[in-house]
């Protein structure tokens, strides 16, 4: 951080842009950048020298934060608007005509700036801000900060405070504030999937280029399915976890679960058969993504074909995406304090003892799905063309998020922004790719369903044959598809597996305490995989911004 202090007179603004000037350059900005802002500089200046009292001094901070470079200035003054006109030393033989428009010239100039300028008075104090440049990791740095801050506390607290306390300010403040944030998420994911693909479909001036790309994006995603369960058995079969002692640490704890897993339905006949749905309101109400898709695609497909009046459907269609996807971003700004809550949370009800004797357990999970971002970037490279370490670098920060969020339904519309504005995926592809991933693409669901069921066949000391490996897969392959759409959905699904194998349902019992552990990684691996999809059908079909990509 720089600072200097210069006398508040229209002749000390030269001295005042060069050592703007000479502080920006030392951050390795674009010219252009290093341009806007001394324009915003040079007319903030005059602006607060117009308002300050004689013998007072302008105060120049030039400074970066959290990535964010900004020039702070501050003079003592009575408070104006920003983005009026004022005295700007302007000789008074000038022409009024002359005048006016110089006014409505700076005028024009500091409102150009739009929120990268923010004035406040405080104090008979003028201070103005300049943001320079915004980083596109702030938020992954505030997302650690809340996420190593989390883990800190979360055992101090868990330590310190008595059991009452604990679970009180866990009940009463933590769990709450996670529980809005997540219902702000599911509130606009409807809307936001909804209006993204009526709006992605009706750019199809032809069906077929349509078909086209849709039949791409379903065809990888059965591949990495499949790829992903022989993933989860060829981890298991390297590193066997599990052991027959853990058996008596089974409880009754999971008696809700196994009665879910009862109610549940892994036929295929019934998942094609309930994508459409009976009533339009309801897949809204109970978030239903399959049959949101299903309605989408249809009128975005109608909306092409009823020419004349497809205009302002399309006008109508796309500002409504814009409404929600900017809602979306308000959301966004609550993310770290909403990963605080969670992981907090998490570390004060999570038993140590439970940790420990699974260490291996979580281990074997994280080496597979460590191993499926190595399939997507081996894909990236070989079909895509393009560097995976950029995808890696620049999707980071989205990857956390997700993880934070535990959810790939509530990670939609953040994949969606980071495929548009970051990885430089057209709108034709990742408004139809993503939301379809985060319903039928699981990849890590199925590592951890493949790995924690033959773990808990192990810990039972049950050898599955060829047969029943067989029925392994298939049921793997089925529920990625078909999840209910409930809490606990992971849970859920692991219980219909393990009756499909033979094992006691009550073992799912075992893995529930650290369940919301693998919930974080199966989150990621799952949104990555929806992401690195939509890139790659991207790039084979010409719809990837190249310049956007590798900036």
């Amino acid at each position: 951080m720089e600072s200097k202090k210069i006398p508040a007179e229209n002749s000390s603004v030269a001295e005042g842009l060069d050592y703007v000037q000479a502080a920006l350059q030392g951050f390795r900005l674009k010219p252009e950048a290093v341009n806007q802002a001394m324009l915003a500089a040079e007319e903030s200046m005059v602006k607060l020298i117009s308002h300050a009292p004689k013998q007072a001094k302008l105060s120049i901070t030039v400074s970066k934060r959290l990535g964010d470079i900004s020039i702070r200035l501050t003079a003592s003054g009575e408070q104006f608007d920003l983005a009026e006109g004022a005295d700007f030393g302007i000789p008074l033989e000038m022409e009024e005509v002359d005048y006016e428009a110089e006014m409505a010239i700076r005028s024009m100039v500091l409102k150009s700036f739009g929120d990268k300028l923010k004035y406040k008075n405080k104090n008979n104090h003028n201070t103005i801000l300049i943001t320079v440049q915004r980083s596109a990791h702030r938020q992954l740095y505030l997302t650690l900060g809340a996420l190593v801050l989390a883990i800190l506390l979360g055992t101090i607290w868990k330590l310190a405070l008595p059991a009452g306390a604990a679970i009180g300010l866990n009940t009463y403040l933590l769990v709450p504030f996670k529980t809005m944030f997540l219902n702000a998420l599911k509130m606009v994911v409807g809307p936001v999937v909804f209006f993204s693909i009526i709006s992605c479909t009706a750019q199809f001036g032809n069906l077929a280029e349509f078909g086209k790309i849709g039949a791409k994006v379903m065809g990888l995603y059965v591949t990495t399915t499949l790829i992903a369960i022989g993933v989860g058995l060829g981890i298991f079969g390297l590193v066997h976890p599990g052991s027959a002692s853990l058996v008596s640490s089974v409880t009754s704890a999971a008696a809700g679960t196994v009665q879910a897993a009862g109610e549940t339905s892994i036929s295929i006949l019934d998942t094609v058969v309930g994508i459409v749905p009976s009533n339009i309101v309801k897949p809204f109400l109970e978030t239903d993504m399959l049959q949101i898709i299903f309605i989408a695609l249809l009128c975005g497909i109608a909306v092409g074909m009823i020419g004349d009046y497809s205009r302002p459907l399309r006008e109508f269609f796309e500002s409504c995406n814009t409404l929600f996807l900017k809602i979306t971003t308000l959301i966004v700004g609550f993310i770290p304090a909403a990963v605080f809550c969670s992981m907090t949370s998490l570390v004060m009800t999570t038993g140590t003892d439970t940790l420990v004797s699974l260490l291996g357990l979580v281990g074997t999970v994280l080496l597979g799905l460590t191993c499926m971002i190595g399939v997507y970037c081996l894909l990236i490279f070989a079909v895509g063309r393009l560097n995976p370490l950029v995808f890696l670098k620049k999707y980071a920060p989205t990857m956390l998020t997700t993880f934070s969020l535990s959810s790939s339904n509530a990670a939609m519309p953040f994949n969606m922004q980071a495929c548009r504005n970051v990885l430089g995926i057209s709108p034709k592809v990742c408004s139809f790719s993503i939301p379809l991933g985060a319903t039928v693409n699981m990849d890590g669901s199925c590592i951890y369903l493949a790995i924690v069921g033959l773990f808990l066949a192990r810990v039972y000391g049950i050898s599955l044959s060829g047969a029943e490996m067989l029925t392994l897969v298939f049921s793997i392959l089925v529920l990625s598809v078909g999840a209910p759409g409930i809490p606990g959905s992971a849970l859920v699904c692991l219980s219909v597996l393990l009756v499909q194998i033979g094992v006691p349902v009550e073992a799912v019992s075992l893995v529930m305490g650290i369940d919301p552990i693998f919930s974080m990684f199966r989150a990621m691996s799952n949104s990555t995989g929806d992401v690195a999809v939509a890139l790659v059908v991207a790039k084979t079909e010409g719809l990837v911004d190249l310049d956007k990509y590798t900036q």
